[in-house]
C-alpha cells in the first residue's frame, strides 16, 4: 500500500478491493448500480450493499429462479420479483444458510437489507431498465426500541481505575499491563471524555492533537472533518501516553504517525479496541455488555445531563438528525419525565382559594 496515505484512505482502498471481489459473485449489471450510487454513498456503505446483495441474489437463486445461479439472474428476472417475494426474503433472513454457515438477522439487519434491495430496484427503475419497482411496496420491519446500556458515574471511575492499576485482570493480562496501561487509560478516557466514535479514535494521528487549545481533528462519517475539544482530564491522559511513546525507541517514525499503537507498534485496529474495552468492562460490570459505542452513549447521556441541550449533544456527537440523539439516549426522556413529575398538583393549598 502506498506511503503517506491516511488511515481512512487505506481503509477505503481495502474496502474497494473487497467490493470488487464481491461483485464477481453478483450479476454484471450490479456494477452499473455501484457506479451509479458512488457519488452519494461512502465506500463503507457500498461495501455493506455488496454483502446484502450477495445474500439477496443467493436467495433468489435458491427460492425464485432455481435453475439459475446468482450471477445468471437478469434484469428481466428482477421484473418478475414481486413484493411478496421480497417479504418472503425478509422472513427467510430469520434463519438461513450461506457459505456453509447457519445465520440469522434481527429486525435491524432485515431493515438494512431491505433498504439495500430498495436502492437497487429504485436505481434500475429510474433508469428505465425495469418496468416496475416492487421493492417500494414492501414495508420496513417494525423496529423495537433497544435497551439503552451505559456506564453509571461510579462505573466510569472504576473502569478508568482498573485500566490504570490493573485490578482484577487475569495473570495473562497482568503480564502485559505495564506496557499497555497508559495507552488503554488514554483510550478509555478519550471515549468517556469526548464521545468519539471507534473509527474516529483508531484514525487519529499524533498530529491530530492540539494541546494549545485542547482540541483534535476527527474524520466523521461521510469523510467530513470536525474539530472536537476535550477537558484537562483527557489532555493529561493523552499527554502521558504521548510521553511514553516518545521515550520508546521501538515506536516507528511513520508519517503520518498513528496515535494509538498495537503491541506490534502498528496502528491499533478496531477489533483490538473493542477487545480492550470488553476486557476492562467485564471486571467492572460483568452483567452489562459494554462496547465502545456504549461508552459513547455514556458520554452523550452525561453531556445532556450537564447541559440540558439536546442540540449541543447532537452537534458534539456528530448526529445529523437530533432524533438520532433522542433515540440513542433514553436518559434524555427519563430526565424530562422526572423534571415535570411535581408540576401537576392534585391538592390546592388554602391560599389558592383566595
Amino acid at each position: 500500500m502506498a506511503k503517506n496515505l491516511t488511515y481512512y484512505q487505506e481503509r477505503n482502498l481495502r474496502n474497494l478491493d473487497r467490493i470488487d471481489g464481491l461483485l464477481d459473485e453478483l450479476p454484471e449489471y450490479c456494477e452499473d448500480f455501484f457506479r451509479g450510487v458512488e457519488d452519494r454513498t461512502s465506500v463503507l456503505t457500498r461495501l455493506n450493499y455488496a454483502y446484502d446483495l450477495r445474500i439477496f441474489f443467493d436467495f433468489l437463486s435458491r427460492k425464485k429462479f432455481r435453475n439459475k445461479s446468482a450471477k445468471e439472474i437478469t434484469l428481466e428476472d428482477l421484473e418478475q420479483v414481486t413484493d411478496t417475494d421480497i417479504e418472503i426474503f425478509l422472513s427467510y433472513l430469520s434463519h438461513y444458510s450461506f457459505g456453509g454457515k447457519q445465520l440469522s438477522c434481527n429486525e435491524r439487519a432485515k431493515a438494512r437489507k431491505l433498504s439495500t434491495v430498495r436502492s437497487l430496484f429504485k436505481y434500475f427503475f429510474n433508469k428505465g431498465l425495469i418496468g416496475v419497482d416492487n421493492a417500494a411496496k414492501v414495508s420496513t420491519p417494525k423496529l423495537h426500541e433497544k435497551e439503552i446500556i451505559r456506564l453509571e458515574g461510579d462505573e466510569v471511575d472504576e473502569i478508568l481505575t482498573t485500566a490504570e492499576y490493573g485490578n482484577g485482570l487475569s495473570d495473562h493480562a497482568i503480564h502485559y499491563h505495564d506496557r499497555t496501561m497508559t495507552r488503554d487509560t488514554a483510550i478509555l478516557t478519550l471515549f468517556l471524555g469526548t464521545g468519539i466514535r471507534i473509527s474516529e479514535l483508531v484514525g487519529l494521528n499524533d498530529d491530530s492533537i492540539n494541546f494549545d487549545n485542547n482540541s483534535f481533528v476527527v474524520t466523521r462519517k461521510g469523510g467530513n472533518q470536525a474539530i472536537l475539544y476535550f477537558s484537562d482530564e483527557v489532555a493529561d491522559a493523552l499527554a502521558a501516553y504521548l510521553e511514553q511513546k516518545k521515550g520508546d525507541p521501538k515506536v516507528p517514525k511513520d508519517t503520518p504517525a498513528p496515535l494509538f499503537l498495537s503491541m506490534q507498534y502498528r496502528r491499533i485496529t478496531v477489533r483490538a479496541v473493542e477487545n480492550l474495552v470488553k476486557k476492562y468492562a467485564k471486571i467492572v460490570t460483568p452483567l452489562k455488555k459494554i462496547t465502545p459505542h456504549k461508552l459513547r452513549s455514556t458520554y452523550g447521556t452525561a453531556l445532556y445531563r450537564e447541559t440540558k441541550d439536546i442540540y449541543i449533544v447532537a452537534d458534539v456527537l456528530g448526529h445529523k438528525d437530533v432524533n438520532t440523539t433522542r433515540k440513542h439516549y433514553a436518559a434524555i426522556t427519563e430526565d424530562n419525565r422526572r423534571s415535570v413529575a411535581g408540576k401537576v398538583r392534585l391538592h390546592r393549598d388554602e391560599e389558592d382559594d383566595d
